[in-house]
């Protein structure tokens, strides 16, 4: 666990239960090198945007956002709340729901994630949405909600890319790898994105298209710097290559 203290907003005893379970586990499975991690804020609210190619992706980006002394949140399916212990469990460490249809104003997962804002915590967001369908594993194309709530909230967005995941669990696999141990997994942090040409401008398609357009290749250049190796030119589009945006593939 990490020396840095956390927020006084964030202390609270389950995460610290968490950690003591899943730690141990995890350092079994992987050893962590980070980049630029002084580049991860140490207070004040921000949200994060990770590359994603591995179910097991959120473990590993939420331990590497602890060892760097925050308390990470998630956004995830509103469904999930409803499974028992499971629901409860991301209540008490306060997660965020996302309605994916019927949504109302008191359900907006928006709304929900300004009151963290408010709090001063971290907010993790996928901007892919799902496991990237690009066959090396690059990033694809991204959805607007992480750039949405950084204009909104008026708040941070920062990049960040991992790679090793893959060793321990490969996209779609069924099984994770217990051997050789301590896979190497590397995160690095990136610089803010500069937003501010957005800023003030209505948050239509073109806008928040842009933007995300931004931020992705930012992801794709750090995710080229762990992998020694330069990013497509073009980011995956699953709609130009007859492939859905969710769901296995």
């Amino acid at each position: 666990m990490s020396s840095h203290p956390k927020p006084r907003s964030e202390r609270g005893w389950i995460w610290n239960l968490l950690a003591a379970l899943i730690l141990p586990v995890m350092g079994l499975l992987a050893r962590f090198s980070f980049i630029d991690g002084q580049k991860l804020p140490k207070q004040g609210a921000f949200v994060l945007s990770p590359n994603h190619y591995s179910e097991i992706d959120p473990i590993i980006m939420g331990i590497a956002v602890w060892k760097l002394g925050r308390v990470p949140r998630f956004m995830a399916k509103a469904s999930l709340w409803k499974v028992p212990v499971l629901g409860w469990l991301l209540t008490k460490s306060g997660q965020i729901p996302v309605q994916r249809a019927g949504s109302t104003r008191e359900n907006d997962p928006m709304a929900a994630a300004r009151t963290l804002v408010e709090n001063d915590l971290a907010v993790i967001i996928y901007p892919e949405g799902s496991l990237t369908r690009e066959p090396d594993l690059w990033p694809m194309r991204g959805k607007t909600g992480a750039v949405r709530m950084a204009l909104q909230a008026g708040i941070p967005l920062i990049p960040a890319a991992h790679w090793g995941t893959q060793a321990i669990l490969p996209r779609y696999g069924k099984r994770v790898s217990i051997w050789p141990p301590r896979k190497p997994v590397s995160v690095i942090i990136g610089d803010p994105v500069d937003l501010s040409k957005y800023e003030g401008r209505p948050l239509d398609a073109q806008v928040l298209n842009e933007a995300t357009a931004d931020l992705m290749a930012a992801i794709a250049q750090l995710l080229g710097r762990l992998r020694g190796e330069t990013p497509p030119a073009e980011l995956w589009d699953p709609s130009k290559n007859n492939q859905s945006e969710t769901g296995r593939f």
